[in-house]
């Protein structure tokens, strides 16, 4: 059990206190309370229409039994993850996060290079989970259209990236708005996917007709296997579903600097978000298992394109299903912002100690929104060129559903174990695992690794150029090109990269808010600097 002390800190001024002890000044304003925090966490999950994303990957991997079983074995080692990560966030709540404790819990030797690391591997996180996000969405808007063609209507990859990229802009545009409109947001977040859990759990049991009921024996106990791989292996590749579904925790850390009482809001969000959540979507899959009939091959083909609506088509009827599926889309859409919120702020903190190319033009607050508005379209710009992965392929683009979980658990596992690899001060939050703490990490740290070279893995075992997995591409161009400008001669990070770096000296010279603040102590040159409207 973990266990919660009070804070020694009250209100905003403790908060501040805790940011300044970590190095850094208040720049944001503290528009979220725990509730709105763990609000951004679970629209990321965002239960239904992050399930419907992914059904196309469990239903040939396994059927209903890896739907039901998958789902409650995979979100007990989630929970070991979520549970680990709340520690370091109870004990260090900054926008920084991930790199932020690596650098502060490895060894001098080489706590830059893995600080960098964790960095550059949050960001591309960020940027595949908002692409993945936006582009399932994008797939469900057009399922809804051939709902309501009666599945006359049949789409392209064009067709969808020009909806794919109109959302990622809208996003961008939402997202650079006040903080207070966004955490307001969040309420409205949270009812509507509760609201759509609870209707897929109750109304579609009702709604199904008896000839796409299935028997207990089925929904509990079918294994399908279509993709060829043994049957222990497809399970396996199966439980993307819940490790997509139920990911983004980290998305409280990087709101740490806008929270109120973060060293306690930011744990439990992410600890609750993961345990209603793996509650909800049990509940969720379950019903689909029971109500998706047997013909699984005829759901998988359906010229709908999205197993879920094919489902609810099925139950509802074309009325009910577009009226439903609406909602999904409006849940997808919310979850799109929620992405580009969390990641903008991640993008702002690693610009914010000079780890971004031109760092300098990034690390600005608006001072009409004060918000990060550069780092926002910076996201939403790499977002749409990861996009432009749907014109080599479907397996291509598909490929950031797998990049957005291997690239996360990159930045998961470093912090996690740099805590007890390294000797180190580490001082536990007022959220803490006691002597639970090590054994918790170590089943997350081995979990991860291992689902990590799972997810390198082609969907079928014979595969060409086009049918590939094209996760270790993206992932490993990335963080090559990563390390090739840390070590870079003369230029790279390795000369000038120092890690996080205090901000503080530089609000103590009482510069004006409109002029450039030099950051400290360090040679990247980086200026932080809030400008007009």
């Amino acid at each position: 059990m973990a266990s919660t002390s009070s804070d020694p800190h009250s209100g905003h001024t403790g908060d501040e206190a805790i940011l300044a002890g970590l190095g850094y000044k208040q720049e944001f304003q503290r528009q979220f309370t725990p509730l709105e925090v763990f609000g951004v966490a679970f629209s990321i999950v965002g239960l239904l229409p992050s399930i419907s994303s992914v059904l196309f990957n469990v239903m040939p991997n396994g059927g209903p039994l890896a739907m039901v079983w998958g789902w409650v074995f995979a979100s007990a080692f989630i929970m070991c993850i979520g549970l680990a990560m709340a520690e370091l966030a109870s004990a260090a709540p900054t926008s920084g996060g991930l790199y932020y404790w690596t650098h502060s819990l490895a060894s001098p030797r080489c706590r830059n290079f893995l600080s960098w690391i964790v960095g550059y591997a949050n960001t591309i996180t960020s940027i595949a989970g908002l692409a993945s996000v936006d582009w399932a969405c994008a797939i469900q808007i057009t399922a809804a259209v051939s709902i309501a063609s009666n599945q006359v209507y049949v789409t392209s990859n064009a067709q969808i990236y020009g909806i794919f990229a109109a959302l990622v802009l809208s996003h961008a545009v939402l997202v650079s708005l006040g903080t207070q409109i966004l955490a307001r947001l969040q309420r409205l977040y949270i009812l509507l996917n509760v609201c759509l859990c609870f209707v897929v759990i109750i109304a579609l049991p009702i709604a199904t007709p008896s000839e796409f009921r299935n028997s207990a024996s089925y929904a509990l106990g079918d294994f399908t296997n279509f993709n060829g791989w043994p049957s222990g292996f497809a399970f396996i590749l199966s439980l993307l579903a819940p490790l997509w579904t139920i990911g983004g925790y980290d998305s409280s850390v990087h709101m740490s600097e806008e929270a109120s009482n973060a060293t306690t809001a930011i744990p439990w969000a992410i600890v609750g978000s993961i345990a209603i959540s793996a509650a909800l979507g049990w509940g969720i899959n379950v019903s689909l298992a029971f109500c998706m009939g047997s013909d699984i091959e005829g759901i998988l083909e359906s010229p709908i394109g999205q197993p879920m609506a094919q489902i609810f088509y099925n139950s509802f009827g074309q009325k009910g299903a577009l009226a439903l599926w609406s909602l999904v889309i409006v849940a997808q859409y919310m979850m799109g912002s929620s992405c580009l919120l969390v990641g903008s702020r991640q993008t702002f903190a690693f610009a914010r100690d000079g780890g971004l190319p031109f760092s300098r033009y990034f690390y600005r607050i608006n001072s009409y929104t004060t918000t990060p508005v550069n780092t926002v379209w910076l996201d939403a710009f790499l977002a749409l060129a990861m996009g432009l992965l749907a014109f080599a392929s479907t397996q291509a683009i598909n490929a950031i559903f797998t990049l957005g979980v291997t690239s996360s658990y990159v930045s998961y596992i470093i912090p996690i174990m740099t805590r007890f690899a390294f000797k180190n001060d580490f001082k536990p939050g007022p959220f803490n695992l006691g002597k639970f703490s090590f054994p918790v990490a170590a089943i997350a740290v081995l979990w991860m690794v291992f689902m990590n070279i799972v997810f390198f893995f082609p969907t079928t075992p014979q595969t060409n150029v086009q049918e590939m997995n094209y996760t270790v591409v993206v992932l490993g161009g990335f963080m090559s090109l990563a390390i090739f400008w840390y070590y870079c001669p003369v230029y790279g990070g390795v000369h000038w990269f120092n890690g996080p770096v205090s901000n503080i000296a530089s609000a103590d010279k009482g510069q004006d808010d409109e002029s450039a603040s030099e950051k400290t102590g360090k040679e990247q040159g980086v200026d932080v600097l809030i400008v007009d409207a």
